[in-house]
């Protein structure tokens, strides 16, 4: 089990997001077990109000929400829905999403590697 926590906004103007989006899918591809974490104003990217800049090659939302069907296991703080991100207190894409630090806790002590983004 691999879990990568992301924290960085997802159209931040850098590569961070869509680089750990693209490992998680790699790895998962490669039959890994993986968690994504997201927190403080990573939580924006498990929300469908999320929108692609014109400027952005590349739908992060649209991404995590196709790893998560395809198996992938994606949790976003709760606490952070609340506080952080351009769209706060606007619901995930899914019920299943909204997470405690609890589970982060959880995934952390299981995991063989634990990365941040």
């Amino acid at each position: 089990m691999i879990t990568l926590l992301l924290n960085h906004e997802p159209y931040d103007g850098s590569d961070i997001t869509y680089n750990a989006l693209r490992l998680a899918k790699s790895l998962h591809k490669n039959g890994e077990e993986v968690n994504i974490f997201l927190m403080n104003d990573a939580v924006d990217l498990a929300r469908s109000i999320c929108v692609k800049p014109e400027i952005y090659d590349f739908d992060l939302h649209d991404t995590i929400k196709k790893l998560y069907e395809r198996g992938v296991n994606v949790r976003a703080c709760g606490t952070c829905n609340a506080r952080c991100g351009l769209y706060k207190n606007t619901p995930y894409f899914s019920d299943e999403i909204s997470s405690t630090m609890d589970q982060l806790t959880e995934w952390v002590i299981q995991s063989k590697q634990v990365l941040t983004f």
